[in-house]
């Protein structure tokens, strides 16, 4: 029986990222290709054009040699169907077991598919892609029993195989062949429409129907899709063909289709290889990157086409990002076509413009150094976790080999300790019952009258047991025995576990409280344990018991090191902080910004108050702006007229704010072109900028000096050298140190100190050492002309001479070497001949790019060496603002206010530290300064035999020299005297007249006065920091004093200075009744007490003060202290000022 059978196929139709598959209806023709699909129906068979595709591919498609089945329909036994086309002719062989599960419709493993480009007859130049063969025959079905055939007939089809040379580019059209299990053809299913089988296995006639209307609209719908984008395809290629007909007229060897480049689209980029330098080459490559060659680089082999000239193209997909395209092309190996060295470009239409991804490009550093710092933090925590471990592993080794050591030693003295230990001793005391154990209990009696406790009304054993081993173990209080009668006492007491012999003592009190002790003349008592037998099991147990013991000590020991650097860090932090707000805050009365801390890439307002300022009463300010020390990559911002602010007296301008600044720079002026400027004296206005991606790049500061604390100090000029080193080192800067190698070093304190190199200057031979002191890289010249093998740092009569020499041999010494410092920085009359040296003989000669800090730390000596040095520096600084207006006037001085600057010195925090000071008895921070400062005053008290007791405590710290205001020292000691309070005073003169007046007024204070007074007439560092912890109050009466760092340790300690207001003591002290505007305007609270003059009027009326709020306000006295102790006066603000002018300095011509 012949019938009709029409089956449903599934054709592939692309879209971006893949293919869709679609059910077709066919005859049992199908069309396997990327961008086409052939519709054959029972009518005339329609013909739609499809995009080509980019790039090119093999041809055809090849099925699986695994079987394709097509499920659902009924069981078939076997279908051949003849295939033809032209004259060719294919036969398929589909066969249908019955065994096999319902319905599936297997191709056989011989079956291959080939699927070719052609133009349909009908539609003209419009391409479609089919079957080569398509169906056109018969469909046999062969049945098991008759072996009846069905028979599909489908529209003939012209195959045409002249597409290459009728269409010579295919617009980079290729067709995909698919090889995979499933293949292209997914699916192929027998129309469910076919019904039913009769009783012999024939297909009825009702079996076959058409498919829904449905399914005819979306095959309409999808087909006019198709032809949609063929017409696209073609049209596309009609225009490539005439653009590059026109660019070879016009000997244009280069164009890009669509000739409109836009982002996150792909394009093809063409090249006529005979007008290009690489005509004789036989490859050609494209290489390049987007941007300005910053984003995205690629390289790509271009193609031969067939169009009209050697043209060559490449395909290309231009990212989202794109501004531009920038490329050369070359051989692959080293000639290139590089437009004339200027490189080949195409812009970019509609995209990101240059700034825009300049910013997108630092947004995704961000991101990027985010995760490296992720990545670093979580290599660090590796890192320190498998320390830990290994520390832990050698911990327990250690603790075990203590814990075997320490039995050993038990072992050996087991026999003495047994033989001077007994059961009893006649009428003194003894044990029931006289056999026992550990962990039994016992009862303990003693005879009070047999010692020195007969007349004691409580008796309290502290016992312990081996040799006191374990410390204090039994305390027991015992009771009159009325059984016993006469004075024996007794205690119930545990036998400890492990013990062989019990240790103990007798003591009319508990432990801490008792005042007498029966101790058996210093021997103690001891008693054998009678059924401890010490077997090696017992050696074992006891063994493990003490490792414990020494595993749970260094647990405990190591938590409380870990809980006190984690709060050490914490308050270190917390204090930069408050720090750099205050910084911040500074210039509030001039500037200040919203936020107060700037972000990178944040929106910020700047608001100004010219009245304050050289612009006061100008009609107009503007803002002129940059970044990174003026010199960011986008330039300076446009001069932006500010805006009157709604307060009234400021004016104020918003700005955007670059990801990768870290710094603002900015200055104010009368008018967009200038005129009248307000920079800050010459220093300009920086703020800093958090969050930036870019760091600021570190300066290289040099200090060339004779002092250096802790290694060779004689002044506060060798602790500034450290402190302020340390201090900018800390700020990510690069500093070293050039030192005289003094024979009277402390080079205890030098870590790594190693032999570095020899060189010659002057006619000597100087020996170079290196080393590290307080973490700082120190050069010591050590020249052997014995200049500082003298025994002391000063004292010479030719020190000028000794200290000449040295500033020169350190400035040849960075020369041979190849240093190329930013900054030199020199200090006082001692190193002040590096300034004019350094710019007399070595500026242009290889040092250029450094420029000459030098500061001052005290007039008072070499004022001629300082005039000089002032001159020549490029900046110059002294110790203290109010001392720069002190000094001033001094003829050295006034011709160079243009450069001269007060920045106040700090105190080293780590060094002065109360919460991690080992010379102090309890630890304290400003949470338990009462505390703290009770223990150190009772440590303090009994140290130097005064009387134990809460009285107003003034400390004086200092040299005993006329400048300190010795007079008033005097003067202050009896008025604390007479006021009920105690003095403690430390320091030494060097003037041995004023040595001896204090050593008689010493006597005279230690005779009437013993136990309220005390002078400690001789340097001692830890009694230093007892007396800083345990004053009250800090007594610096001195009469100039350039900066003083005593009041500033003083208020470190929660001890309340009392000043003379001079120099950096005005600067550092606001007395609590008169600078509170003051105070506030530094961003500060006031914190102490100062008086004018130099008479005892003065000291007086300061003094007194202080004392009676100490007697009649104490809560109030205490918040004081608390309130001082969170005031920074370390080197953190100091070291910021100190870079700002080093940048003056670099911008100094």
């Amino acid at each position: 029986m012949e019938m009709s059978m029409q089956l449903n196929c599934k054709t592939v139709f692309p879209y971006r990222g893949g293919y869709i598959c679609s059910p077709c209806k066919a005859g049992w023709g199908v069309s396997f290709v990327r961008a086409s699909a052939d519709f054959s129906r029972k009518r005339q068979q329609k013909k739609v054009s499809v995009a080509r595709t980019k790039g090119t591919s093999g041809k055809g498609f090849v099925p699986s040699k695994k079987n394709t089945r097509m499920k659902k329909g009924d069981t078939l036994t076997s279908v051949v169907s003849e295939v033809s086309g032209g004259d060719k002719k294919q036969t398929v062989e589909v066969n249908v077991d019955d065994t096999d599960k319902e319905g599936e419709l297997e191709f056989s493993q011989e079956e291959k598919f080939e699927a070719v480009d052609r133009i349909d007859e009908n539609v003209g130049d419009v391409g479609d892609l089919s079957l080569l063969d398509e169906t056109v025959g018969e469909l046999s079905l062969l049945d098991e029993s008759n072996q009846a055939t069905i028979s599909v007939f489908d529209e003939d089809v012209e195959v045409l195989e002249s597409w290459k040379e009728e269409f010579p580019y295919n617009g980079g059209v290729g067709i995909v062949e698919d090889s995979s299990e499933e293949g292209l053809l997914e699916s192929a299913e027998i129309d469910e429409n076919v019904k039913d089988t009769d009783t012999d296995g024939d297909i009825t006639e009702e079996a076959v129907e058409e498919s829904s209307s449905a399914d005819d609209d979306r095959i309409n719908e999808e087909a006019a899709g198709l032809l949609k984008l063929e017409l696209e395809a073609n049209q596309r290629r009609q225009e490539i063909e005439r653009i590059a007909e026109e660019k070879l007229s016009q000997g244009i060897k280069l164009f890009v289709y669509p000739p409109v480049v836009k982002p996150d689209q792909d394009i093809e980029l063409f090249l006529n290889k005979n007008l290009s330098t690489l005509s004789e080459e036989p490859d050609i490559l494209i290489m390049g990157a987007f941007n300005d060659w910053k984003w995205k680089s690629f390289s790509i082999r271009l193609n031969k086409l067939h169009l009209k000239g050697d043209w060559w193209s490449c395909q290309l997909y231009v990212p989202k990002e794109a501004y531009k395209v920038d490329f050369v092309f070359f051989n692959g190996q080293n000639v290139y076509d590089n437009n004339d060295q200027k490189d080949f470009c195409i812009p970019v239409d509609g995209g990101m413009d240059a700034l825009a991804f300049e910013d997108f490009l630092l947004e995704e550093k961000r991101k990027e150094l985010e995760e490296l710092a992720r990545a670093q933090a979580e290599r660090e925590r590796q890192a320190e976790e498998q320390r830990r471990i290994e520390a832990d592993r050698a911990a327990k080794e250690e603790d075990r080999a203590r814990a075997k050591a320490e039995i050993g030693k038990m072992r050996e003295t087991l026999p003495q300790l047994l033989k001077n230990a007994v059961k009893s001793v006649d009428n003194v005391w003894h044990i029931e019952p006289s056999e026992f154990k550990g962990k039994d209990l016992i009862r303990l009696y003693y005879n009070r009258s047999s010692g020195p406790l007969a007349n004691a009304n409580e008796i309290w054993i502290h016992g312990g047991h081996n040799n006191w081993k374990y410390g204090l173990s039994i305390v027991e209080r015992l009771v009159k025995s009325v059984l016993k009668g006469g004075e024996w006492w007794y205690a119930d007491v545990v036998v400890p576990d492990q013990a062989l012999v019990l240790d103990w003592v007798f003591a009319d009190g508990p432990p801490k409280k008792a005042v007498v002790y029966d101790n058996n003349r210093k021997q103690d008592f001891h008693a054998i344990v009678p059924g401890a037998i010490p077997d090696e099991q017992y050696w074992v147990e006891e063994e493990q018991l003490i490792y414990r013991k020494f595993q749970e000590e260094r647990r405990l020991r190591e938590d409380a090191i870990r809980a006190k650097a984690e709060k050490t860090a914490q308050m270190k932090a917390e204090t930069k902080e408050r720090t750099l707000k205050g910084f911040l805050l500074s210039q509030k009365h001039i500037v200040f910004t919203d936020p107060l801390d700037v972000q990178a890439g944040s929106t910020v307002t700047i608001f100004y108050n010219p009245s304050n300022t050289n612009l006061n009463g100008k009609p107009e300010v503007w803002f002129r702006c940059s970044f990174n020390r003026w010199s960011h990559r986008n330039g300076p911002l446009p001069p932006q007229r500010m805006l009157p602010a709604e307060n009234g007296t400021h004016v104020k301008a918003s700005f955007k704010v670059p990801l990768d600044a870290y710094m603002m720079d900015f200055v104010f002026s009368e008018s967009e072109h200038g005129g009248v400027f307000d920079n800050k004296f010459g220093m300009d206005y920086h703020i800093p900028v958090f969050g930036s991606i870019a760091k600021e790049p570190p300066l290289h500061i040099i200090h060339i000096a004779v002092e250096m604390a802790p290694i060779a100090k004689v002044g506060g000029l060798g602790d500034v050298v450290t402190s302020l080193s340390r201090a900018v080192q800390d700020l990510n800067h690069n500093v070293d140190i050039i030192l005289p190698k003094y024979d009277c070093l402390n080079l205890s304190n030098v870590k790594d100190f190693d032999y570095h190199k020899s060189y010659s200057w002057g006619g000597t031979e100087i020996k170079v050492w290196h080393g590290k002191v307080e973490g700082l890289s120190v050069y010591f010249l050590e020249p052997q002309n014995g200049f500082f093998q003298v025994g002391c740092v000063y004292g010479r009569g030719n020190d000028g001479e000794r200290f000449g020499f040295f500033c020169h041999a350190a400035l040849e010494f960075l020369l041979q070497n190849g240093f190329h410092p930013d900054i030199i920085h020199c200090h006082d009359w001692s190193s002040a001949p590096v300034a004019w040296l350094f710019k007399d003989n070595y500026a242009h000669y290889g040092l250029s790019k450094a420029r000459v800090v030098f500061t001052i730390h005290n007039l008072e000596f070499g004022a001629h060496s300082i005039g000089k040095a002032m001159a020549y520096a490029d900046k110059a600084t002294t110790v203290s603002p109010t001392y720069s207006r002190e000094i001033a006037g001094n003829p050295v001085i006034a011709p160079h206010l243009h450069k001269f600057h007060g920045i106040i010195n700090g105190i080293d925090p780590d060094i002065w530290d109360p919460y991690n000071d080992k010379f102090i008895p309890v630890s304290y921070s400003s949470e338990n300064v009462v505390e703290g400062k009770r223990a150190s005053k009772e440590t303090l008290q009994q140290r130097l035999s005064l009387k134990k007791a809460d009285l107003p405590l003034v400390g004086i710290i200092t040299r005993l020299t006329h400048q300190k205001g010795i007079h008033l020292i005097k003067h202050a000691i009896w008025r604390t005297l007479e006021r009920g309070g105690q003095v403690v005073l430390l320091g030494s003169a060097p003037d041995p007249r004023i040595q001896n007046d204090f050593v008689n007024l010493a006597n005279e204070l230690h005779s009437a006065h013993h136990d309220r007074a005390r002078l400690c007439l001789a340097y001692d560092e830890p009694l230093s920091h007892l007396i800083y912890a345990g004053a009250d109050f800090i007594l610096v009466p001195s009469i100039f004093e350039p900066c003083g760092l005593t009041q500033l340790t003083a208020m470190r300690y929660g001890s309340i200075p009392v000043v003379r207001k001079t120099g950096g003591l005005y600067d550092t002290v606001f007395d609590v009744d008169h600078d509170k505007d003051r105070a506030q305007a530094q961003g500060l609270e006031p914190n102490g007490f100062s008086f004018d003059g130099a008479d005892t009027g003065g000291v007086d009326y300061a003094l007194n003060r202080a004392i009676s709020a100490w007697y009649e306000g104490r809560d109030w006295f205490n918040s004081l202290c608390k309130r001082v102790m969170e005031q920074d006066w370390s080197w953190n603000r100091p070291a910021l000022d100190y870079l700002e002018l080093y940048h003056a300095a670099r911008k100094a011509e």
